[in-house]
């Protein structure tokens, strides 16, 4: 049996680190709340705060302003909820598996499998609805997953993460160069391509979000299933089976935890960066590594940075707007700078 819970002596450090994630989840959630409103208000059209609520409580059809925040806003702020969540929890599990703090949804291949996979649905079979590319991007996500793993575990290898990170980046170059030679021989794809490609949670219906939900939720569910095996991980292999633990086991269900997360999330918005690499690092700093308070704080950070993102995303450039997967790349970046600029001074 697998037990990684503080001793007596670690009783006062566990309190401080259940006050600190109480911080954190108490401040996630009013960030979350506040870019949720201001989500549903701000756009090409500026909606009042008092139209968004009447649109909320009494909502009248014949009314345009309630129109564009009940058909349009809030289809996209579930998204973005469900996206953000599913990017920082799968960030989270592959850091631990892979014991990489730089790894993220792209390290194992995953946005290079989803993106060859659209091309292939749009250049080959005629997919033109955002509905079509979902199923593709997310099978695609998961074959170049399997193929990660499968190579990194060639001639009965140990899955390290070294080997996993090599993998990952070979997996992404060749299928990287595929699509390239697809959208080059077939241009008229390009222009429906790009739309999903650019990451953005603009357009998308509600029934996307009903269609990735269910996938989040069981990853999200997994990956709390395995937070001690995850705690024993990240002590080593060896560390793990001393503690009882099968360290392949563990990299197998939590690689499907992450398929779940991450291809569900980039299925249904394209590929978005830095949300799955700066929420865990972020929470880390505040709470520690115990994924026992890790994951709960990633859960609530991950969509209200996303979410921040996104309404950034409609400000910077009004009336036009930035795709937020671009927004999130232009805060995630310095924001990375800084954790890692704040770490090496914690580390002397």
């Amino acid at each position: 049996m697998i037990d990684t819970l503080p001793r007596r002596g670690e009783a006062g450090a566990g309190a401080r680190t259940g006050i600190r994630l109480a911080a954190v989840l108490i401040g996630g959630l009013v960030v979350l709340l506040v870019a949720t409103v201001l989500s549903l208000g701000i756009g090409s059209h500026v909606v009042p705060p008092r139209t968004v609520i009447d649109a909320l409580t009494h909502f009248d059809p014949a009314q345009d302003d309630h129109l564009i925040v009940v058909r349009s806003r809030i289809p996209r702020a579930l998204l973005c909820l469900v996206v953000g969540v599913g990017l920082a929890v799968a960030g989270a599990v592959m850091q631990a598996l892979t014991r990489n703090p730089l790894a993220e949804p792209g390290l194992l291949g995953l946005n290079a499998g989803a993106s060859l996979a659209v091309v292939v649905a749009i250049s080959f079979f005629g997919v033109s609805e955002l509905a079509g590319y979902l199923w593709f991007a997310f099978v695609g996500a998961a074959v170049a997953a399997v193929a990660v793993y499968a190579l990194g575990t060639a001639h009965r290898s140990a899955a390290t993460p070294a080997r996993m990170a090599l993998a990952g980046s070979a997996i992404a170059m060749a299928v990287g160069a595929v699509t390239t030679s697809i959208l080059l021989s077939r241009e008229s794809a390009y222009d429906q391509f790009r739309f999903w490609a650019v990451g953005s949670l603009q357009g998308r219906p509600l029934e996307v979000t009903g269609a990735v939900l269910p996938c989040v939720a069981l990853g999200v569910a997994g990956a709390l299933a395995l937070i001690r095996p995850l705690n024993a991980l990240a002590l080593g292999d060896d560390a793990a089976r001393a503690l009882g633990a099968s360290a392949p086991a563990i990299r197998l269900g939590g690689g499907l935890v992450v398929v779940l997360l991450a291809g569900a999330a980039t299925a249904a918005a394209g590929p978005i960066g830095f949300v799955g690499l700066v929420a865990p690092h972020l929470v880390r700093l505040l709470v520690g590594s115990d994924h026992r308070a890790l994951l709960p704080g990633t859960i609530v950070l991950g969509p209200a940075i996303l979410m921040v993102a996104d309404v950034l995303g409609r400000i910077v450039i009004a009336p036009a707007e930035l795709p937020t997967a671009v927004a999130a790349a232009l805060i995630g970046g310095p924001v990375f700078v800084a954790l890692i600029r704040t770490n090496r001074r914690i580390a002397g």
